[in-house]
């Protein structure tokens, strides 16, 4: 389309009318978005709240780390003694975690028959 086309197009007498539909249509869509809730706002407080509990965490480990530094040689002397059955606590400690995880599977996945409870007229199970 030409710049002319358009032109004569939009100088013409002929008035533009919606459709009788249009009005009615969208006032319908303005209630429908009218009658919505509004959109939950995002949580400020917590995400500074957690924010700071980060950074908290943070510099406490900093410091115990750049405190501990003096106290490491003395710890190794207990935990020479657990070197020997190393490999036996994390296989127990895998152990135990894979097991958790299993058991917690079932409730993870969808039953195949879906969810049979019935609701009575209160809305109660």
């Amino acid at each position: 389309m030409t710049p002319d086309e358009l032109d004569g197009i939009l100088s013409s007498e002929d008035l533009l009318e919606p459709s009788s539909q249009f009005a009615m249509e969208a006032m319908a869509a303005i209630r429908r978005q009218a009658s919505q809730p509004p959109p939950l706002r995002f949580p400020w407080f917590r995400f500074v709240a957690g924010l700071a509990a980060s950074g908290v965490t943070a510099v406490a480990g900093t410091v115990l780390l750049l405190r501990s530094t003096r106290a490491l040689p003395a710890i190794a002397v207990p935990l020479a003694q657990l070197a020997g059955v190393s490999p036996e606590v994390g296989y127990a400690t895998a152990a135990v975690l894979v097991s958790l995880g299993l058991a917690s599977l079932p409730r993870c996945l969808p039953s195949p028959e879906g969810d049979l409870r019935e609701l009575d007229a209160s809305g109660q199970v």
